[in-house]
């Protein structure tokens, strides 16, 4: 029982804390962005872990200092330094939040610009303690629009960081005066669109990168408070890609984006679940380090009216999540794929050997779960 003006505590599961990853190669504009949204009110809520307090110009927005590592601004906005480890300073703000030392409702976290985002990804999807407080909203992705090609083509790290975008922000489009840097600019998003079909393309000049547009990319909807799976696996803009033909200009395996493919897989056919997790791990035990992101809805065949949702980065599966209903008529098992150096034939014959619609020649369901020289699980019978 509350004390007499005691705060109420929350009864129940606390709703896991909204996640998203800011990045970007360095001289993309990360920066400039974050000066922007930690004026903006819409942030009030949010706690932003940066690299170092000095990378924002904060003078003029400090309101109080808590401690050496966080401060709050005048937006209301929660600043913090990341020392140490990720893991860390995410355990750190969760003990000053159930402390009441803090409060935020949105942890936006600002990584290097040589950054590979696949690590952060994963400290988020599989940290045991972390996964049942935070859950992750997007990866959002600066690019900068002058050097932006030259940039894909030298680091490996900025596809890498490009591919795994939920939102991809143009910077510095306000600087493209000549034709020749126009048609360049028009290149380079053509160039995006084929290495990541799925982000939404945001021009940070014209004003289109506010929080509204930003934030809120995962599965869970909150203005509907529902699981919008047509809007998190965005499969059509894949299929989409596929008929324009963009594999064509796939041709110099040299080129780091030419090493990439985003495709979908879908299917009417419920799948058992002992499929489903033979499936999951031999995928991720085989092609682990070249499966960049991959996330889907499932119909299980045990429980063909609560579809489940996975997401992996690599070779992390975040844990298997059952939504209490389909959110809309389309019942099929839909998986969206992002690899690197992986043909996805490859991906495709595993999965329909699961569904059992296989090609001669090629092991089929029952060889898989059944033969016990199988590797990565085969049952010895």
């Amino acid at each position: 029982m509350n004390e007499p003006g005691a705060p109420t505590r929350q009864r129940g599961p606390i709703a896991p804390i909204p996640f998203t990853i800011l990045t970007g190669f360095l001289g993309a504009g990360k920066t400039t962005l974050l000066n922007r949204l930690v004026k903006d009110p819409a942030l009030a809520d949010t706690a932003i872990v940066v690299n170092e307090f000095g990378d924002i110009g904060l003078d003029h927005l400090l309101v109080e200092h808590v401690d050496d590592e966080m401060i709050v601004l005048a937006s209301g906005c929660l600043c913090c330094t990341l020392r140490g480890d990720l893991v860390n300073a995410l355990e750190t703000l969760l003990r000053k939040l159930d402390n009441g030392r803090a409060a935020f409702r949105r942890v936006i976290v600002e990584t290097t610009g040589l950054a590979d985002p696949a690590p952060i990804l994963q400290t988020a999807m599989a940290h045991p303690y972390l996964v049942m407080r935070y859950r992750l909203d997007g990866v959002v992705t600066l690019i900068d629009a002058i050097n932006g090609h030259a940039t894909l083509n030298q680091h490996a790290e900025a596809v890498k960081q490009a591919a795994v975008a939920d939102r991809i922000v143009l910077s510095k489009t306000d600087m493209l005066s000549t034709p020749e840097q126009i048609e360049q600019k028009q290149r380079l998003l053509a160039r995006l669109r084929a290495l990541n079909p799925a982000a939404l393309i945001l021009d940070a000049a014209a004003g289109e990168a506010t929080p509204a547009c930003l934030l809120d990319c995962g599965l869970y909807n909150p203005e509907h408070k529902t699981a919008d799976v047509k809007r998190w696996l965005a499969e059509e803009a894949f299929e989409a890609d596929a008929v324009h033909g963009h594999d064509h200009h796939r041709h110099d395996v040299n080129r780091h984006d030419d090493r990439i493919r985003a495709f979908t897989l879908a299917t009417e056919a419920a799948i058992p679940a002992a499929a489903l997790d033979m499936f999951l791990e031999l995928l991720r035990s085989v092609h682990g380090p070249n499966l960049l992101r991959f996330k889907g809805v499932v119909k299980v065949a045990e429980t063909p009216d609560t579809p489940a949702v996975i997401h992996g980065v690599q070779h992390i599966l975040h844990p298997v999540a059952q939504l209490e209903r389909w959110p809309d008529d389309d019942r099929r098992t839909r998986l969206v794929f992002i690899v690197r150096d992986l043909d996805p034939a490859t991906i495709r014959e595993l999965f329909d050997a699961f569904l059992g619609t296989g090609v001669n020649d090629r092991p089929d369901r029952a060889a898989m779960l059944e033969n016990p020289l199988v590797p990565f699980g085969g049952a010895d019978r």
